[in-house]
């Protein structure tokens, strides 16, 4: 609580005046000079003190409010960008079914052509949003890239060296979508 006190005029030529106390009326207290001047140090210091707090939660409350800007333009920037994962992860079966279909001999040319073009279409339009194929001929086995769904002993080939893939797998945006599914070879 902040105090007023009135401060009488002082005579600089005459000291003997000034130290004695000072009564402006019955309201106000009677204070000597040198009890006024530690009123009011007192009431600066306070007020100091006061201002110094109000400053300090005054930083503290932009760089609380400057993080959380920063952390939701982070999440709605990750948003943005992964918010295709969900509808290109239901997409990568029929993109399966597609490259099953082109595996298949026809007798009619023209519409096994009109088939690889759909294919070609469609994963054209997924690799423009993000998808990656994972990459897995003559690779060793990875298993944070590739599932092993089959292990063969030779002695042909490097141990954990891939020697098939089942199922191809896929990143989008660097992020592993779904694994490949391959043949793994084991020494021994």
């Amino acid at each position: 609580m902040t105090r007023f006190v009135k401060l009488k005029a002082v005579d600089i030529d005459n000291p003997q005046e000034n130290s004695s106390e000072v009564s402006a009326d019955e309201n106000t207290p009677t204070l000597t000079l040198e009890g006024q001047l530690a009123a009011v140090m007192a009431d600066r210091e306070q007020l100091a003190a006061e201002k110094a707090e109000l400053q300090d939660r005054l930083l503290r409350a932009r760089a609380e409010f400057d993080n959380f800007r920063k952390r939701s333009e982070r999440e709605r920037s990750d948003y943005l960008q992964f918010a295709a994962m969900d509808m290109v992860k239901d997409v990568l079966p029929v993109l399966d079914d597609f490259e099953r279909a082109l595996k298949v001999e026809t007798a009619d040319r023209d519409y096994a052509k009109g088939v690889e073009l759909i294919y070609q279409r469609l994963y054209d339009a997924l690799k423009k949003m993000g998808l990656e194929p994972i990459d897995t001929a003559g690779k060793i086995f990875d298993p944070n890239l590739h599932q092993a769904v089959e292990r063969v002993h030779t002695e042909d080939e490097e141990d954990q060296s891939i020697l098939g893939e089942f199922q191809r797998g896929y990143n989008f945006k660097g992020r592993l979508l779904r694994p490949a599914m391959v043949r793994v070879a084991v020494r021994g």
